[in-house]
């Protein structure tokens, strides 16, 4: 059985902050790798953000995927105006599994399955109310339980990490920040993060040559910026991103790899490559991306993206040379209520079997459900066409 991949969990904690926006999207993201047998690299969710839900100072937060359901219940004001609690609960399938790819090959025999549940309470804290660029601070405790079962692959002589509880803490300060949707037109971030991660059963696993850390401590940094030119209506993105570790094993080490902007809530995208290839200790991440409209009203636009990593590697997962690079274009469809995009990628360093270098392609897709209903349930003239132009207006004029 090939260990599927439908990622739910990360993208909706993207703020530091109750998210104050009614949203009611779908979510797909897949990438299709040339070269190798990669695992599958692919979300797929149902995201639904309702303020007001039941009263006034509650908000709901729920992410749906075919294996796994992530929730939040945001309260606002607690204890002081600008300070806000989250009661957090998810579960379900697939969200622990572990692939191993050393040097460009991924080893489904040191692969495994894994399931999770958790909970956790998250403190929201506004530090500069009425300013136009908010400063929040981020606290958030979380008790995660992962237990683990073998792929139809896995080697009978590799023995699996014991089922644990993972203590998690972390805190941060952002500000700015950016909406959990492709492409976002005005956005701006910067925040500085730090994860510590306690376990309760810890030791050797695998053919006993690698060990799941007691504990794992992460520090990182993101400086992003997506803007739209008022005249030329181009957009582009740029992020920094800067991570270090202390401790870090296979489970907790920063992995880069694909093109999956909402796989995570930080992304450590680098296009033509597997989905988390790489393993790293440290890294430094530099991506862009560009959207070039085609015509007056944007709907067809060409977009160009590319990223750059200097990466220190897990130890046991090293491989030649620091710097990995990936570039890639499509063509992205846009509207008020659906974005697609069918792109290629190229991963300029990527190891493969033939040398350096990999292709893939993939495919974006985000659909606004509310103001897709809207456009076909608002009422038209009618007339005898009126059937066939509800059914082309659903996604946009």
């Amino acid at each position: 059985m090939a260990i599927l991949w439908l990622v739910c969990l990360e993208p909706f904690r993207a703020f530091a902050q109750i998210d104050p926006v009614k949203r009611d999207l779908l979510q797909f993201g897949y990438n299709a790798s040339f070269e190798g047998h990669p695992p599958l690299s692919i979300y797929a969710f149902y995201y639904r953000n309702q303020p007001n839900f039941l009263q006034t100072n509650l908000t709901l937060r729920l992410a749906v995927a075919p294996t796994y359901v992530d929730s939040e219940l945001g309260i606002s004001h607690v204890g002081t105006e600008h300070t806000d609690l989250g009661i957090d609960v998810a579960g379900g399938g697939f969200a622990d599994s572990y692939q191993e790819i050393q040097r460009g090959t991924f080893i489904q025999a040191q692969s495994f399955i894994g399931h999770s549940v958790e909970g956790g309470l998250s403190i929201y804290h506004l530090f500069n109310p009425g300013q136009l660029i908010p400063l929040y601070a981020l606290v958030r405790g979380e008790a995660h339980y992962s237990i683990y079962e073998r792929d139809d692959n896995t080697a009978n002589n590799f023995k699996l990490p014991h089922d644990h509880t993972t203590f998690n803490v972390r805190t941060g300060l952002r500000w700015g920040g950016r909406e959990p949707t492709l492409f976002p037109d005005l956005a701006m971030e910067l925040s500085i993060w730090y994860l510590g991660q306690f376990r309760t059963d810890s030791g050797v696993y695998g053919f006993n040559d690698r060990e799941l850390k007691s504990q794992s401590h992460l520090f990182w940094a993101e400086a992003a910026l997506a803007y739209t030119l008022p005249t030329l209506k181009h957009s582009f993105f740029v992020s920094l991103t800067a991570g270090t570790s202390v401790e870090a094993d296979r489970f907790s080490a920063y992995r880069l790899g694909a093109l999956l902007p909402l796989a995570a809530e930080f992304p450590l995208s680098l296009p033509g490559y597997y989905n988390q290839e790489l393993s790293a200790e440290r890294f430094v991440l530099l991506g862009s991306d560009y959207v070039l409209p085609l015509e007056k009203n944007q709907r067809w636009n060409i977009m160009a993206t590319a990223s750059t990593a200097f990466v220190d590697y897990l130890d046991g997962l090293e491989q030649p040379g620091h710097w990995n690079t990936g570039v890639g274009g499509g063509l992205l469809y846009r509207t008020d209520s659906l974005k697609m995009l069918l792109c290629y990628a190229y991963g300029v360093d990527a190891m493969r079997s033939h040398g350096r270098g990999a292709d893939s392609l993939g495919v974006l897709l985000q659909i606004d459900l509310e103001k897709a209903h809207a456009r076909m349930f608002n009422p038209v003239p009618p007339t005898m066409w009126q059937g066939l132009q509800r059914a082309l207006g659903i996604f946009g004029d």
